[in-house]
């Protein structure tokens, strides 16, 4: 088994291009660190955060809540746009919604967005119990590891933080009142096959967006962390050309 890193990345490069990486719910930068050093790669500045309650145990993420996840990527960003000319945002599920949801809030400064398989909504039967069973229970059934190719591994929580996951709930409400605020260009990559986000969210995301820049790109050999799957080089592929596209 590959070891699992959890920890934050961060290239320091162009001062042109800067490039914020995002990570998903119970994941870690593991699942995002081929893309960010592919695209460090490119000789761009690239920052991949840590998110808080997350690469540790589940119980920490209980600790914590969307405005804090939120907070450390909007840190970040600031951080990039202070020493480059143009940041792009990329996120993974829950990282695509933070990094819409940046997009949202700081407008021209989001030079574009790349996000894969992002989540924006719950349509699961027990989703609008959440607030109520995060009072009682403390986790349920892990939602991580949904990759198609053999021997790899995600290194998300082997258990779901139940009140951590009712407060993902709440940020995707507050994603989705504000999609209409997302004018950048946008690449948005969708697995035909995801287990853990259905396609009920892309379509949300595509048809509310007023970004008059908008690819999708259907993966057909991944699952939900297309990052680590077999599709992760056309991600990383065309990130890169959409990024250069915009900066050219």
């Amino acid at each position: 088994m590959t070891s699992i890193d959890t920890s934050p990345f961060a290239h320091e490069g162009s001062a042109e291009i800067g490039v914020l990486v995002c990570h998903g719910f119970t994941g870690s930068p593991h699942s995002m660190r081929p893309w960010a050093q592919y695209l460090a790669g490119q000789g761009w500045s690239v920052s991949l955060p840590l998110l808080p309650g997350h690469g540790t145990h589940w119980r920490d993420a209980n600790r914590t809540s969307w405005h804090d996840w939120y907070s450390t990527i909007d840190d970040a960003f600031t951080r990039l746009r202070e020493r480059c000319g143009k940041v792009f945002v990329c996120g993974l599920s829950m990282g695509g919604g933070l990094a819409l949801r940046l997009a949202e809030e700081r407008g021209d400064e989001v030079a574009g967005v790349v996000v894969v398989n992002p989540s924006v909504i719950l349509v699961r039967w027990d989703a609008k119990l959440l607030p109520l069973l995060a009072h009682v229970l403390p986790s349920a059934k892990a939602i991580g590891n949904d990759i198609a190719k053999p021997d790899t591994f995600e290194g998300a929580y082997d258990r779901t933080p139940v009140r951590a996951a009712a407060s993902l709930r709440a940020f995707h409400s507050v994603v989705r009142s504000d999609l209409h605020r997302v004018t950048q260009p946008l690449l948005l990559f969708r697995s035909a096959n995801d287990h853990v986000v259905e396609p009920v969210n892309s379509e949300i995301v595509l048809s509310t967006v007023k970004s008059a820049d908008v690819t999708e790109v259907v993966l057909q050999d991944s699952f939900h962390v297309a990052t680590l799957d077999h599709d992760a080089p056309r991600i990383f592929d065309g990130s890169a050309e959409f990024i250069r596209r915009l900066s050219a």
